[in-house]
């Protein structure tokens, strides 16, 4: 019998043992990630077969694709296929990526179809050019830079510590209050997780930074090594009326807390057609694309 529990802080070693056995590039998995996001939509995971997978309750459940060991990936594939039946239950595989795909169709040639979803993909750069800034493509990334610090010669830039995390919790609740996320159940539930991810930022293992302008909190960014290779911000806000925050905390971020990393995931953009000129307006080396499996019906 399979048993799916809720993600608790004192699964994070468990959870970490699988997750770091893998070589993906996709945000979702992180411990932090699906831990704090799990209070907001209904997550569970199980251990089936020595594989740690994810799912997503509804009335047709979706899985993740079973993180391990390439060996056991058979075995819990039908492990869930079998308590389905048993349930009753139609499923799905969601968040599938490119090579997880490739990996299920070598298993079942031809037996399952994927659908992937743009507004899912997660946005990848090169650390170093995030970094520079440099060549006519970043110019105006650039410009945004020099005049932040032209308008305020007096910033600084401080990584987040138990000292200072207080100042970003306060700026991030005034962020709420002047984008009124209390209206908006998504940006509410973000603004949630965003809290939470200060207030367990040392249980959680983050990394993040502040920016100050005049002696006050303007922005913040928090993220975690996702891999040896990459690092996933998580979080990214920012004061609107301080003209160029966004770009100084973006740039400071990757200078400051991610030496040694080669590249950036800013996850995806959900669809906001704002946000999504903002992010490609970075110029991605490569989009992570993630999309839903099923199985052909015989």
């Amino acid at each position: 019998m399979i048993e799916f529990k809720r993600p608790e802080l004192e699964d994070k070693e468990l959870i970490e043992s699988y997750l770091h056995r893998q070589h993906s590039r996709s945000c979702e998995f992180t411990f932090a990630n699906t831990y704090l996001w799990s209070r907001h939509y209904s997550v569970k995971f199980a251990i089936i077969e020595d594989m740690l997978v994810y799912k997503s309750e509804g009335e047709e459940p979706g899985f993740t694709f079973p993180l391990g060991d390439e060996k056991n990936i058979q075995r819990a594939m039908e492990a869930i296929d079998a308590w389905c039946k048993e349930q009753r239950l139609e499923y799905h595989y969601h968040l599938i990526t490119k090579e997880q795909f490739e990996m299920m169709d070598r298993l079942y040639p031809g037996e399952y179809e994927i659908v992937y979803n743009r507004d899912a993909a997660d946005y990848v750069y090169e650390r170093e050019k995030l970094a520079n800034l440099s060549g006519k493509k970043y110019h105006g990334k650039k410009n945004h830079v020099n005049k932040f610090q032209k308008l305020y010669p007096d910033w600084k830039y401080e990584s987040i510590t138990a000292e200072n995390k207080e100042e970003c919790f306060q700026m991030a609740l005034q962020w709420r209050k002047n984008n009124g996320c209390e209206e908006d159940e998504e940006k509410n539930a973000e603004m949630c997780v965003t809290l939470n991810y200060l207030r367990l930022f040392e249980e959680l293992g983050m990394r993040g930074g502040l920016l100050r302008a005049e002696g006050r909190v303007v922005a913040f960014s928090i993220g975690e090594a996702l891999n040896e290779d990459t690092v996933v911000v998580h979080v990214e806000k920012a004061f609107a009326d301080v003209p160029g925050a966004y770009p100084m905390i973006n740039q400071q971020f990757v200078i400051h807390e991610t030496e040694g990393f080669t590249y950036i995931n800013r996850e995806e953009d959900t669809g906001a057609e704002g946000l999504r000129r903002a992010k490609l307006s970075y110029h991605p080396v490569y989009m992570v694309e993630k999309g839903t499996a099923r199985r052909q019906k015989k």
